[in-house]
């Protein structure tokens, strides 16, 4: 009686053992499944789709409510109506600050969070914008400015160097700029600009009383003329983060591995700091300092379409418009006919978010 073979294939699977010199086996179907970059496209879609629909309600919701037609005849066709003089003069320069404000909020927080791999990090932690309110101020107290146009380059001056001083800082001593030196000289430069701008307002009341209408942080009442003077420092602040994305991701798996792969850390941080210096100096000056959109932004990025930096920082730059905007949007008919100002609603949505975040396990991680 013959003996059972053993070592075959498992039983059920209708596969024999191939002869020998015989045809390899062929191989079962593969699943099925959505790439993932498909998938990364949809997202990108949606959030254009979503971002449209924001510029078309900062366009036609206010204290004077326009039709979607009117909308688009006022930009499309001229007209001399009160509702395209409106739409035209005063809501087109709003919307397109929100949405270059908003981006480059989104895209600086983004880099940040990946230059210290501090996921709590925001385009706050290394001192930009309390150096842009010490530039404002300066500017106010000091240089006679009183209006965005006059002190808009004070407030981009201050970012720039409040950042190069807590590079400057963190990078001194053994170890170099580690993420965890940045966040520290970052806090510490935050208090320090804190401590000198409150110094001169509580002596200059003319200082006060204009610091206090740029650092509310609104969309209300910024002239087209500053739209002129940031988008060149917007453009070429997005250009050198996005050409960044290969680094960020190195930089992710830590400096050992990043310097492995044949990456300059240090080089990386270097420009990763000018590029949200930039970024942030530039939104800060325009429309003030506006709170958790760069906290918030990256993550919901990351959590749509994964951690790798070309996806996430395309992502970024069309969420934090579309946040930017929605915020303002609520403010404006949430108490008719008073506005809530934008920073405001940011924060009322942030706060929450990070609340979240921190308690989360290993969120605050270094």
């Amino acid at each position: 009686m013959p003996e059972p073979r053993t070592g075959g294939p498992a039983a059920g699977t209708g596969d024999r053992a191939p002869r020998p010199g015989g045809p390899a086996p062929r191989p079962g179907p593969a699943p099925r499944a959505v790439p993932a970059t498909r998938r990364r496209l949809a997202w990108l879609l949606a959030s254009t789709l979503i971002l449209l629909l924001a510029v078309l309600l900062s366009l036609a919701v206010g204290s004077r409510q326009v039709a979607p037609g009117e909308v688009f005849s006022a930009l499309l066709h001229g007209g001399t109506s009160d509702d395209a003089q409106v739409v035209r003069a005063f809501r087109v320069p709003r919307t397109v600050l929100g949405v270059l404000a908003g981006a480059a909020l989104a895209l600086a927080g983004t880099v940040m969070q990946g230059v210290t791999r501090n996921p709590i990090a925001e385009p706050g932690v290394l001192g930009v914008s309390q150096g842009a309110s010490v530039g404002v101020v300066c500017a106010i107290a000091f240089a006679g400015a009183h209006s965005l146009t006059g002190y808009v380059w004070f407030a981009f001056a201050g970012a720039g160097l409040a950042s190069a001083g807590v590079y400057a800082v963190a990078s001194s001593g053994r170890g170099g700029a580690s993420p965890v030196r940045l966040a520290l000289a970052g806090a510490a430069m935050n208090a320090l600009l804190a401590s000198v701008t409150s110094g001169i307002v509580t002596t200059n009341a003319r200082a006060l009383d204009e610091f206090r209408y740029w650092q509310v942080g609104s969309l209300n009442g910024r002239g087209s003329e500053i739209i002129g003077q940031i988008w060149p420092f917007l453009l070429a602040g997005a250009l050198l983060v996005l050409a960044m994305a290969r680094g960020l991701d190195a930089l992710a798996l830590g400096d050992d591995a990043a310097k492995n792969l044949g990456h300059h850390v240090g080089l990386l941080r270097v420009l990763g700091a000018l590029g949200a210096t930039v970024l942030t100096g530039a939104a800060v000056a325009a429309v003030g300092p506006i709170a958790f959109t760069g906290l918030a932004v990256p993550h919901i990025a990351r959590a749509l379409v994964g951690t790798a930096h070309r996806w996430v920082l395309p992502l970024a730059a069309l969420l934090g418009p579309a946040m930017i905007l929605l915020s303002d949007v609520v403010g404006r008919v949430l108490f008719p006919p008073s506005e809530v100002p934008v920073a405001v609603m940011t924060a009322l949505i942030g706060v929450p978010f990070l609340i979240v975040l921190v308690r989360r396990k290993g969120a605050v991680s270094a």
